[in-house]
């Protein structure tokens, strides 16, 4: 029995036909091993160059951020110096400002002190009331005080109007090295940070620019200022404080010269007085002396008066009873005359006595 066989009814091609597909397919596999070699070469390349600039870059970053850190630390140092003596600058200039107080107390202390002196020697009376050196010396010492205490006082004010900038400079000061401290801990904190850190993740908008955002260089800019403004206000403020301190030393030398000048001329006008009242007591002495002898030479008079009226009775006497002569007897003889004579004298000598007498009196 013979097997009957089918051909399946589709085209076939030639064996050269099908060696040169079986070589075209070979070909063909070469052809995408090599560009597989190539691509996985290449990408192996990728992955170790992405790798070491991945790696490079977060060195670079981490540099970066822990060069910042340093400045930021080394300008955080200065400032924090100068904030330092910002601060003892303060401390000093407010002593200081309270000893200028307490000196000027001293010169109102002073003031009262020369204007009780002024109202002391006002209660002087009659002559003794004048203009002397020790009054002018007075009022020259009461307007230097007062000069003296005018320049303090202002000096004060300036003082309190540079404590009050200071302070608020420190202020400001304090929150700049609080905003560095702040900066500082961020950027220790980003380098604690890893690629393998649990809290990092993808951000929204990373590389967004704030409105506030300034440039390294207006960074640098105010850091120099900030520095800079501390130091000329401390220089003003120890410029102030000389100021305060050398007036004072000036107004103790002028009051020390000036009180030698009142103190000399109230000895020298204490000197002229005593030295006046010790000739008023002598001429006073004197004048009693004289009086007492005055007084005995009007008693003198008085007695030389009196006795001077006897006399003069007598004259008189004689005269009227040599009246009562008769006759041819009753005539102008020398002794008529001479009683005449005498009675002029006597009242001469008494008119005398009584002109001197009053005149005394």
């Amino acid at each position: 029995m013979s097997i009957v066989t089918f051909e399946k009814p589709v085209p076939k091609v030639a064996k050269s036909d099908w060696y040169y597909k079986i070589t075209e397919l070979k070909e063909s596999c070469d052809e995408y091993r090599r560009y597989t070699f190539v691509l996985g070469n290449e990408s192996q390349k990728l992955r170790n160059n992405t790798d070491v600039t991945t790696y490079w870059s977060t060195h670079h970053t981490n540099s970066k951020i822990f060069d910042r850190r340093i400045e930021i630390t080394r300008w955080k140092y200065l400032i924090e110096l100068c904030y330092k003596n910002l601060q003892k600058e303060i401390k000093d200039l407010k002593i200081e400002k309270e000893k200028t107080e307490k000196f000027i107390e001293f010169l109102n202390l002073n003031f009262t002190v020369t204007n009780h002196c002024l109202s002391i020697r006002d209660e002087r009376g009659a002559t003794d009331l004048c203009h002397d050196i020790a009054s002018i010396e007075l009022k020259n010492e009461q307007t230097t005080l007062e000069k003296l205490k005018n320049l303090l006082s202002g000096v004060c004010q300036n003082a309190w109007e540079m404590i009050n900038k200071l302070e608020e400079l420190e202020i400001n000061v304090a929150k700049d090295l609080q905003k560095k401290n702040n900066t500082i801990n961020i950027d220790s904190k980003l380098l604690e940070m890893t690629k393998n850190s649990n809290n990092i993740t993808l951000k929204p908008d990373p590389l967004r620019v704030p409105k506030d955002f300034n440039t390294y260089e207006k960074w640098l800019q105010q850091c120099n200022d900030i520095k800079q403004r501390i130091e000329n206000e401390i220089l003003s403020s120890k410029k102030l404080r000389e100021t305060m301190f050398v007036p004072q030393i000036k107004t103790i030398n002028d009051l020390l010269a000036q009180n030698d000048k009142v103190n000399y001329s109230l000895r020298r006008r204490i000197y002229d007085t005593e030295r006046i009242k010790n000739e008023l007591e002598w001429q006073k002495w004197n004048m009693l002396t004289d009086k007492d002898k005055f007084l005995k030479e009007i008693e003198k008079l008085e007695n030389a008066l009196f006795e001077k009226l006897n006399p003069k009775m007598l004259v008189e006497t004689r005269c009227e009873e040599r009246l009562y002569r008769d006759g041819i007897e009753l005539c102008l003889d020398k002794t008529t005359v001479g009683l005449h004579k005498e009675h002029f004298q006597l009242n001469n000598t008494t008119k005398m006595l009584n002109d001197k007498l009053n005149q005394t009196k």
